[in-house]
């Protein structure tokens, strides 16, 4: 048994280490990519080259160091960006915790005054690079900073917590991954959000758990259930939501109120801070739900939920039909994605057959993402028929 315990703790000791060096290894590749970038703006700035000096250095870097990846044109473009969209060193600490594809993300994807934000949560969370890509998509920044919230926080909690409830808050909620019929009822929005809950769980934020469902209260001889109950660890506070299928009503307050005055008697422990309760109904209008807030004792929050991204976003996505007839699971379309680009940076150019080869893929499966791949406009293809090839653009 002491021999078990001792190979442990060195296997620990070891996974930490090697954890270590992959921190440290990606910390100090983001750094030399964006000293890279600084210089090649810094030249190009002072000595009035064209965008030809960006192509003669990829060409010439690559003959200089073969092995080593990450130097096509395409990336070192990606690099000047990097240089030219973080000139702060502050911001540069945060970026080397994330990894390039994440950084290559943050510039296609998000305005540069909400780059730092989103950096900040991705490291903050742990997100994927997909996780981000989604967060990004459902427009997170606008639902947890920009758009107006309901609720009474600033009222009913102290101000270390106010601003920390307030920025848990979204409005409105994307359950995007519930499939409901048009005519669902409470039970089944409840059920789909418990089947799903580490989906659910993503949507609401860092710091919620779960406790349970329909969970019970005796009070007074009789018998009450909350639809959802969580804890959040960060402000140490039990979290009541309800459920709601229609437009807000003013009743909905007294009932959550209600809720939490019971869980504040019956569950929450001494170090515990204020129960809070969050109302989620798929409308609401804003002015009858402050009035029934503004003289609330308890902290309570009324937000929308959607089941779908909203419209101008979803009609640039590929519906799940699209994505089921292509055969596309999204993780292991961005693993191949990655696979190919990096296998190009390395050769250069290769056939459908080579890339077949590398992946273990069909043919056909690797032609569908090598059009993919030509779409997003990240390769180009070079000649015809058995003498195609691909590069990156």
């Amino acid at each position: 048994m002491e021999y078990i315990s001792l190979l442990e703790e060195l296997k620990n000791k070891i996974k930490i280490s090697q954890n270590r060096a992959i921190l440290s290894v990606n910390k100090e590749l983001i750094f030399l990519y964006y000293e890279i970038g600084k210089i090649i703006l810094k030249n190009q700035s002072q000595k009035g080259w064209g965008s030809k000096i960006i192509e003669n250095l990829a060409e010439d870097l690559r003959k200089e160091f073969p092995n080593m990846k990450g130097l096509s044109l395409r990336n070192l473009r990606y690099m000047k960006l990097f240089a030219e969209s973080y000139p702060a060193e502050i911001v540069q600490e945060a970026l080397a915790q994330l990894t390039w594809y994440h950084n290559q993300t943050l510039l296609d994807k998000v305005s540069s005054n909400k780059r730092e934000w989103y950096a900040k949560k991705a490291i903050e969370n742990g997100w994927s690079r997909n996780v981000m890509v989604h967060q990004i998509e459902s427009n997170l920044y606008e639902r947890m900073l920009l758009e107006g919230k309901t609720h009474n926080f600033s009222q009913t909690l102290p101000d270390k917590n106010s601003g920390l409830a307030a920025e848990t808050l979204k409005d409105p909620y994307i359950f995007d991954f519930l499939n409901l019929s048009e005519s669902y009822l409470e039970k089944e929005l409840e059920d789909s959000l418990v089947e799903n809950i580490t989906k659910f769980l993503l949507e609401l934020g860092k710091g919620f758990a779960y406790v349970g469902r329909q969970y019970h209260l005796e009070v007074g001889g009789e018998d009450f259930y909350i639809d959802l109950l969580f804890y959040h660890l960060k402000l140490r506070s039990y979290i009541v939501i309800e459920l709601k299928t229609g437009k807000f009503k003013p009743e909905y307050a007294g009932k959550m109120n209600f809720y939490l005055s019971a869980v504040d008697d019956l569950l929450k422990h001494k170090d515990d801070n204020k129960s809070i309760g969050i109302i989620l109904c798929k409308d609401k209008n804003t002015t009858i739900a402050e009035y029934a807030l503004r003289d609330n004792s308890k902290p309570i929050g009324v937000s929308e939920y959607k089941l779908s991204l909203p419209a101008e976003l979803a009609k640039e996505l590929p519906t799940v039909e699209q994505l089921t007839k292509l055969g596309k699971n999204i993780e292991s379309f961005n693993r191949y994605d990655n696979q190919i680009l990096e296998f190009l940076e390395k050769k250069e150019t290769a056939t459908t057959k080579e890339i077949s080869e590398i992946l273990n893929l069909s043919d056909r499966r690797v032609r569908e993402i090598l059009k993919n791949l030509q779409n997003k406009n990240l390769i180009k293809k070079i000649g015809k028929g058995p003498a195609t090839c691909y590069t990156l653009k």
